[in-house]
């Protein structure tokens, strides 16, 4: 066995470890090996990442650069994002499991596209100047809010925390990103990236560990920390916002799903099935915007099951170095009896798996379940894997009904060949995305975030702006 490799904070542009000098391991989900340690970092550390940030805040050029500096720091960091590519799609492979080829060709691209997009944002975004009828003149400025604690999930490590990181950013805040601890290889680099393309002390500062009573919840509460964003398990987010409370910090928060997929009997039936399959095992199920819970019309139900369950079970389990793999093991042997306990609680409530169930290791092969009704644990809860409920329906309002019948509102999609169903479905599904003929085709002008219980608030383009600075409005009597 290889010796581990060691990761490091950074805080205050400087790799360190933790104060107290613990150390937790990062498992590769392939092989069930430890392949990497990273520092423990407790409440102390945070203290110590928060001051650094909050002195960069406060008296550091950051904040007070123009947005043309700013990016062109930016533009730096995605450039290096680029330059290393196969090494940080890589970080993300061992450390979770994606594929690697779909790290290499979406994550690492979308990566740099997030600096880039909102280092242009921030440069281009225009103020308001309101007319008055007296001798004075009104405008009104963004100003960044402080110091960021950016809390990261596992599923996709490098990709959602620049989603966080780089508007952040972008507007003049400062930043304490802290990833998953499941996950903690490719931010780590990330922050390495950030002192290689100039950005100034204490601007972005990686923090790693875990959550309750230590490195999270340091920053969650600590009263340095201004605002707090958050992509993760929806319990997580309900403890996130009681720690928060006491400090009234700024939330944003992008939690669980369960997302609708309506199929319609006038759909394209060969795209209906593509897209289906993308939305529910990219990433081995793994993503808070999978359509696990599939409403098939009558009158194609038994032609549409056939096709999808023919190309579920075709796709390939396997190495994810291995190019041909399309399927990787889930992140975590935690994770993992999670998922695979669904597939017990299923048979038990009275469902039938078609396809798909356990595989050796820690994978869980695509997996198609029927005769589910909307009361199943497995229809209500968010499983996280390659696990999908096919249902059928007969009218559009019970389809609707159907699809809305859940605690979660992220996103859902619908097939359909008719303009005037589509826009009305759309319409009437309770979700913050809605794709129609489509899936995970993404604007980062557009809001992103959830209704219900996935989530408060939303990110991207002007939403960013909202949420990461504070408008003010100045009067000048001339």
């Amino acid at each position: 066995m290889t010796t581990p490799v060691e990761l490091h904070h950074v805080i205050d542009g400087e790799l360190v470890d933790s104060i107290d000098g613990r150390r937790f391991d990062s498992v590769n989900p392939t092989t069930q090996e430890v392949w990497a340690t990273a520092p423990r970092g407790a409440t102390a550390d945070a203290d110590r990442a928060v001051t650094a940030a909050r002195r960069a805040f406060d008296d550091g050029p950051w904040p007070r650069m123009s947005p043309d500096e700013r990016s062109a720091a930016l533009h730096r960091l995605a450039d290096l994002i680029v330059e290393h590519g196969d090494e940080l799609a890589r970080l993300d492979t061992v450390d979770m499991g994606k594929p690697f080829t779909q790290a290499r060709a979406k994550d690492i691209p979308r990566s740099a596209q997030n600096f880039r997009f909102f280092a242009d944002y921030a440069r281009l975004a225009e103020n308001e100047s309101y007319p008055v009828a007296t001798s004075h003149h009104m405008y009104t400025r963004y100003e960044p809010v402080g110091v960021t604690a950016a809390i990261s999930p596992w599923n996709f490590p490098l990709m959602l925390a620049t989603w966080k990181v780089a508007p952040a950013l972008a507007f003049g805040n400062t930043v304490i990103l802290k990833p998953a601890e499941q996950t903690p290889a490719s931010c780590a680099r990330l922050g390495e990236l950030g002192i290689e393309a100039g950005l100034p002390p204490g601007v972005f500062n990686v923090l790693h560990g875990f959550g309750p009573g230590e490195a999270g919840e340091g920053l969650t509460t600590h009263a340095g920390v201004d605002l707090v964003t958050f992509t993760g398990e929806s319990n997580t987010g309900r403890a996130i916002q009681k720690a928060v409370a006491p400090t009234l910090k700024r939330v944003s928060f992008e939690m669980g799903g369960k997302g609708a997929n309506v199929v319609f009997a006038d759909a394209d039936l060969d795209k209906a099935v593509d897209w289906s399959i993308q939305a529910i095992f990219t990433n081995a199920g793994q993503v808070c915007l999978a359509g696990s819970r599939l409403y098939v019309q009558r009158p194609v139900y038994d032609e549409f099951l056939a096709r999808f369950v023919e190309r579920a079970e075709s796709m390939r389990l396997g190495d994810p170095l291995d190019p041909a793999t399309e399927i990787g093991p889930l992140a975590s042997e935690e994770h993992w009896r999670k998922v695979t306990s669904y597939l017990d609680i299923a048979e038990s409530e009275g469902a039938k798996i078609l396809c798909g169930g356990q595989a050796d290791g820690w994978w869980v092969k695509p997996t198609v379940l029927v005769n589910v009704d909307q009361e199943m644990r497995v229809c209500r809860e968010e499983i996280f894997g390659p696990v999908v409920t096919v249902i059928p329906f007969d009218t559009e309002e019970e389809a609707v009904r159907l699809a809305n019948d859940t605690p979660y509102g992220l996103n859902a999609m619908l097939f359909t060949e008719n303009v005037r169903r589509a826009h009305r479905v759309a319409a009437a599904l309770q979700a913050g995305t809605v794709w129609v003929n489509c899936f995970f085709i993404r604007d980062l002008r557009s809001p992103f975030g959830g209704f219900k219980q996935s989530g408060i608030g939303r990110e991207g383009g002007k939403y960013s702006r909202e949420f990461f600075t504070e408008p003010k409005a100045i009067i000048i009597e001339i």
